[in-house]
């Protein structure tokens, strides 16, 4: 909207303002007067007395007659305004818009078109708004106002509020699934004197009160494992986590997170427990939807999962040993599938990124499986071969939406692993993992044989197929305040409120 016109539009609109409080009406009461139930309830309660609230969807005058929509969370039902009814409280309805928020009681009826409607015989204002909504007949469309103002876009598109209401109910599957199999929910610090559990550069903070650098955690997998061993033997989180790196489709610095530990299990007892957690949820979240259409796949989750052998897969694409490999072959591969790379990449990162050249091909639902012991410092390493990890990863669609593994519970085999790590940091790897002492000595006291896995959002943005950031109520974006904002509020450059509204 152009900036002249919405300032004249807000204008108008406090005069009403002015006009209501001038008439002593409160345009901003606690509550509703009488008591009301749903819109939904309203709209099957033909020939019955009810009271509703919610916004004003639609206005349309015919004289002595007035047509709105009222809509909440629950549904819409339409309002009919009648002189007749109102007598003096009518002429009161020029000083609304729609968008505002009221209180209606009437009887509902039907009309002559067969809407089901509230003949209105009291109203009352519960808020008045100042800015108008985006045009409600043709829906918000502008990609920039839908992040930055998702509470218009919440009310204007019914999908994406639909959508959140997924999401929530997505974690709310995984808590039915994980209290039915007996685990608890222990929340955990987010704030940590050592990031560990993954590969990624944290946010870092400053604690006053003790005069310390802290860092948002980027896993749960470290204090929950102090948890196992200290005695809890099934549990999990589902809180946020923050790595400082980029935005992407597929990719947010701040997003929900869950994983769980379980004491006495290992890989393949996982690998089970994964897919009957995926069916659980499918089944909550999209009732008998089996088949979804994901960045550009059509991935079946009726079907059995597949296995992927990490080394097998390396060997028929790339002819290389991922095993026992040479940098310099490894390089090659990567000039040959046009992968560029630093200068001073390594045998980790380097196999990695041909890794993520090769899963962008695989539909899934699979387990990638057999993944190098270099690739995977916390895990535990197979006795068949002790150069691979009792690892999964669920393979969806091109990406790993989640990691599963036997964890280590060998202070000594931890110690060696985590000072590998932490000389790869001391190189100039600022993904690598730290040397967290206070962890192996945890190990030392004992932790018995234990199953992890973790996964987090993504899947939700897979299972729905849209971009991060379309997959999360707020995303984050650069701070931004309209030339319009600044004039309106009297904002100036330094961020000062220079006058008052």
């Amino acid at each position: 909207m152009a900036q002249s016109r919405l300032q004249e539009i807000r204008q108008i609109r406090l005069e009403k303002l002015e006009k209501l409080r001038g008439l002593g009406i409160d345009p901003y009461p606690a509550k509703y007067s009488k008591p009301h139930i749903p819109v939904s309830r309203a709209v099957s309660s033909l020939d019955q007395e009810v009271s509703v609230a919610g916004r004003l969807w639609r206005w349309r005058e015919h004289g002595n007659l007035v047509f709105a929509d009222l809509k909440d969370a629950s549904g819409q039902i339409q309002l009919l305004f009648q002189k007749k009814n109102l007598e003096d409280k009518f002429k009161l309805l020029p000083l609304f818009d729609v968008g505002d928020f009221l209180g209606v009681s009437g009887k509902v009826i039907t009309t002559q078109a067969g809407e089901v409607t509230v003949d209105v015989n009291h109203f009352e204002l519960l808020a008045k708004t100042l800015r108008p909504l985006p045009d409600v007949w043709d829906g918000l469309k502008d990609k920039e106002i839908r992040l930055r103002r998702r509470y218009l876009d919440t009310n204007i598109n019914p999908e994406v509020k639909e959508r959140f209401i997924r999401r929530s109910r997505f974690w709310e599957a995984h808590r039915d699934f994980f209290k039915q199999q007996g685990f608890i929910e222990i929340n955990i610090p987010v704030l940590e004197h050592i990031p560990g559990g993954g590969d990624a550069n944290p946010f870092v903070t400053h604690m006053d009160s003790i005069d310390q650098d802290f860092y948002l955690r980027i896993s749960q997998e470290l204090y929950l494992k102090r948890l196992i061993g200290g005695g809890y033997e099934k549990v999990y989180e589902i809180g946020p986590r923050f790595r400082n790196e980029g935005l992407s489709d597929e990719h947010l610095p701040e997003h929900v997170a869950m994983e769980f530990y379980w004491a006495y299990a290992d890989w393949k007892d996982g690998m089970d427990f994964i897919q009957r957690l995926f069916n659980y949820v499918i089944d909550q979240v999209y009732g008998g939807k089996k088949v979804f259409k994901i960045r550009g796949f059509d991935v079946d989750f009726s079907r059995e999962w597949e296995m992927l052998d990490f080394g097998r897969l390396f060997k028929e694409k790339f002819s290389l040993d991922v095993y026992s490999p040479e940098l310099t072959q490894i390089k090659k591969a990567l000039d040959r599938q046009g992968i560029k790379y630093d200068s001073k990449i390594t045998i980790p990162r380097a196999v990695d990124a041909l890794w993520k050249h090769l899963r962008g091909q695989i539909r899934g639902p699979a387990f990638l499986i057999n993944h190098p012991k270099y690739l995977s410092p916390l895990q535990k390493p197979s006795l068949v071969n002790p150069e691979i990890v009792e690892r999964f990863q669920p393979i969806i669609a091109g990406s790993e939406l989640g990691n599963g593994w036997s964890e280590v519970n060998d202070p000594v085999d931890q110690f060696n692993r985590f000072s590998q790590q932490q000389a790869m940091r001391d190189a100039g790897d600022t993904e690598a993992q730290w040397l967290d002492i206070d962890y192996v000595e945890m190990l030392e006291y004992g932790m018995p044989p234990t199953f992890g896995y973790g996964h987090s959002e993504r899947v939700f943005w897979f299972l729905e197929d849209v971009p991060a950031r379309e997959g999360v109520p707020f995303p984050q974006l650069r701070f931004e305040l309209e030339e319009s904002t600044r004039q309106i509020y009297g904002i100036n450059s330094a961020g000062s409120v220079s006058r008052k509204t």
